[in-house]
């Protein structure tokens, strides 16, 4: 089969060991992907972020072929135990397929939103693996026809584990096939130039690691050529987390759903009743994880639809925040920059917000509230080495002065967020009536 892809040209998949993916894509699972968002409620921000998870397995399948073409030029090196045999291309192939089949609707945000009412609920990954695992779904079905052992190891390459640890971490790990293509998926859908890095010179600069005699060997990057990729990659996720990812009308949205489903499920456990609830929901309101079927009918159509049927809900709270969304009446935000974050000076913004609202009438912990968003763009883990002509294998940030500075360092974007009509009371308040002025330090701005 072949498709052509805006990211990557024309992608196909011709060979004996590639034929599991158009029987994968063809399972109701993997079609469900399709009616689920990359980037959730991203496009309320960047109308182009209408990208679905499916293209975005799509293109970490065929990442994980450009990936599998190089190993396959450089493993003479290795002992014939280590290389990359048929069986085990097509099993990486199929899990970088598959990574994402347990996503729940509206990209990360319903896995935060659900997370907080029960500690029996999985996060994606957990739910990636039950579907893989379970005999009753399509792709275990493809999975186990073509080895039994299949969805076993597939599920264990999505963790991050296999025998090879190179192939392990392409599957899951700092620079896995699953960035390669979001952040290339991400920045071409949004129109952020800054999120591109050249993947093909990337995947050209790799090498083996050294390792000790008989053990696998890791991944490496070429020091003479292929550093500066390695730069830019980093440096790509970092400016697409900083302008993309944690944007301030992305992340006030979110807030609204999570908001949303809090309010919900308090409903329900105090007796309530909803105009609609499906049975995942359902479940998640009890603390509890739904069934494999259950949860495979959440998407983005479905939350949406259930969140349009709540705006006639009897709770005038839940109905009047549905309403808002769903008009994209987004609430606003101040951001809290230096000493401005530090907890203690968020709790106090956030506060000073709250009673304004409560002056307005408004209920605080809805109308108003704090999001802090945060993220770490390099580690520096043990899944990728630099190599040079001479002296031995470095970590990346022991020879890149850029990665050198990144490594460990986390990203924060703090926010006090709150209803729109309260936008010019909060600027009164916050910079005493001059909105042009800012406070003393300049160091807070009401985001429009």
């Amino acid at each position: 089969m072949y498709v052509r892809d805006p990211v990557h040209g024309l992608v196909t998949f011709e060979t004996d060991e590639e034929q599991i993916v158009p029987r994968l894509l063809a399972t109701p699972e993997v079609q469900r992907l399709r009616r689920i968002r990359q980037l959730g409620l991203t496009c309320l921000a960047f109308p182009g972020a209408e990208h679905t998870r499916f293209a975005h397995a799509l293109g970490a399948a065929h990442v994980m072929q450009l990936l599998v073409a190089r190993l396959r030029r450089i493993d003479g090196e290795l002992p014939f135990w280590q290389r990359l045999t048929s069986d085990r291309a097509r099993d990486a192939i199929a899990a970088a397929l598959l990574h994402d089949v347990g996503h729940g609707p509206l990209s990360h945000l319903f896995e935060e939103a659900v997370a907080g009412f029960g500690d029996r609920i999985p996060d994606h990954e957990q739910w990636t693996e039950r579907i893989l695992l379970d005999p009753s779904t399509g792709v275990h079905r493809v999975l186990a026809q073509h080895d039994p052992e299949l969805p076993r190891r597939a599920a264990e390459l999505v963790h991050g584990r296999h025998e090879l640890p190179y192939l392990a971490h392409a599957v899951s790990g700092t620079f896995d096939v699953d960035r390669c293509d979001y952040l290339l998926r991400d920045a071409h859908a949004t129109g952020a130039r800054y999120g591109e890095f050249d993947l093909h010179w990337l995947l050209r600069s790799l090498r083996f690691g050294q390792h000790a005699t008989g053990e696998p060997p890791g991944l490496a990057i070429d020091g003479t050529k292929g550093l500066s990729a390695i730069e830019s990659f980093v440096l790509a996720r970092l400016f697409m987390f900083q302008q993309i990812y944690f944007h301030k009308a992305t992340r006030a949205a979110e807030w609204m759903i999570r908001t949303i489903f809090s309010r919900a499920i308090r409903l329900l456990r105090d007796g309530g009743r909803l105009p609609t609830l499906p049975a995942a929901l359902r479940a998640f309101a009890v603390g509890d994880a739904p069934s494999v079927a259950d949860y495979l009918n959440l998407d983005d159509h479905l939350v949406m639809h259930t969140i349009a049927t709540w705006q006639d809900a009897s709770d005038p709270v839940l109905a009047d925040l549905c309403r808002r969304l769903r008009g994209r009446q987004l609430f606003k935000s101040v951001e809290l920059f230096a000493e401005e974050a530090e907890p203690a000076r968020r709790e106090a913004a956030r506060e000073t917000v709250a009673e304004l609202a409560r002056e307005a009438g408004l209920d605080a912990e809805i109308y108003t509230g704090l999001d802090v968003a945060d993220d770490v763009p390099y580690g520096d883990d043990e899944s990728l080495r630099v190599l040079f002509p001479r002296g031995p294998a470095r970590r990346p940030a022991e020879v890149s002065f850029v990665l050198g500075r990144l490594r460990g360092e986390r990203l924060t974007r703090a926010r006090v967020v709150f209803a729109p009509e309260l936008r010019d009371r909060v600027r009164q308040v916050l910079w005493g009536g001059d909105p042009g002025a800012g406070d003393a330090r300049g160091t807070l701005a009401v985001e429009r």
